[in-house]
Order: C-alpha cells, then structure tokens, then sequence
C-alpha cells in the first residue's frame, strides 16, 4: 500500500475546533467514544457498513482514539500522482481522530510518532491499489468547562482505486481493514499514551 504522512502546522492550514457544527446546523460533532449510539446518525456510516465497522472500533473502549469527523465519497478526479495506479476510479475517505487521553492530545511527538509508524506497517502492506495518508494538524478542544484544550490531531485519508466504483469502494474496504491492523499492532505494541487507560470525561 502506497502510505505518505505529513505535518500541516501553519496559521493558514486546516484546524479542527470541538465540538463543531455546520453553517446550517445540519451537520455536527458527535462524540461516539462516550456516546456510540449516536453512530446512526452519521449518514456515512449508515451508507457504508466499512467505515461504520472503523468508527465503531475506534472509538471503542479498547483503544486510545475517537473521532471527530468523517466523509466518503466517489470520484473519477484522478491526480497525477494517482496514475501510477492505473485506474480511472477511486472511493475515498477521511477520519479526523484524536488521542483520547488529554496528555497525550498536547503532544506533538506522539502525533508524528503514530503517523510515522502507520505509514511504515502499511507500506509492507500487500498491494492492492490503495493509499493511505496521515496528516498532523492543530486541534481545539473546547469540551471541558470554559477552558479550552490547544493540542493535535490526525487527519487520516484513505483511496481505493478500481476501473469503477463497485472495484474502488472493494478495494478501499481491504485497505481500510488494514489500517485498522496496523493500528492495533502499533497501540498493542506501546505503553502509554496510546494504551489506553483513562478518558476525559
């Protein structure tokens, strides 16, 4: 699997506040770690069984994550870079993820650490017209009390390629199960911040 990260850290670069909502309030955060009934009503997850079965164990009890935010999508807008695969097709996602552990969200280095470590599994990942990408970004938590928690988190974006959408989504659905492997060969593999061990609740 081709697998990049990157480190997005300027004043012009993207940076996620929490809780968010959409101008018209139709879209909002929605936080599945302590509350994961509310994954119905993510109409992503309700149209793909794949990214509803990711998010429901992200932000499980059993690792050190949650997420924030999240879309799919169908394209046959193909990059440059994107040739190599050959393919005039591709299904792509994003997860906005966050460690769940307050210290841990602070720290710069466990960000580039995780997104290093990923990329590195994922590169010995069989090939099977995908790639992977982990971006670090500021982070805004304004969830506890009037203070507000200045941090990181990780966009994560995945494509599956495919000469149409039913072989791109195919694809993207093996690639995304296997990120979530090496997510769990790398949590499973540390001590904490990303055993996980408390929440901010």
């Amino acid at each position: 699997m081709l697998a990049e990260w990157n480190v997005e850290l300027g004043a012009e670069d993207p940076r996620l506040e929490i809780p968010w909502s959409s101008a018209d309030g139709a879209l909002r955060f929605l936080d599945l770690k302590r509350q994961p009934e509310l994954l119905l009503e993510i109409r992503e997850a309700c149209s793909y069984p794949e990214l509803a079965e990711f998010l429901s164990w992200a932000n499980s009890p059993d690792t050190a994550l949650e997420s924030a935010k999240c879309d799919a999508w169908t394209s046959r807008q193909i990059t440059p870079e994107e040739e190599v695969f050959g393919e005039p097709c591709k299904f792509g996602s994003y997860v906005d993820l966050l460690f769940t552990q307050r210290e841990s969200r602070t720290r710069f280095a466990d960000h580039e650490q995780f997104a290093q470590t990923l990329s590195r599994l994922l590169r010995h990942a069989p090939e099977i017209g995908s790639s992977a990408e982990f971006t670090v970004r500021r982070c805004v938590d304004r969830r506890v009390g009037n203070a507000t928690d200045d941090g990181f988190y990780i966009s994560f974006y995945l494509s599956g390629y495919g000469e149409d959408e039913h072989e791109a989504r195919k694809r993207w659905g093996i690639a995304l199960k296997m990120v979530q492997h090496a997510m769990i060969q790398h949590c499973a593999s540390r001590n904490p911040p990303l055993h996980h061990s408390e929440t901010n609740s």
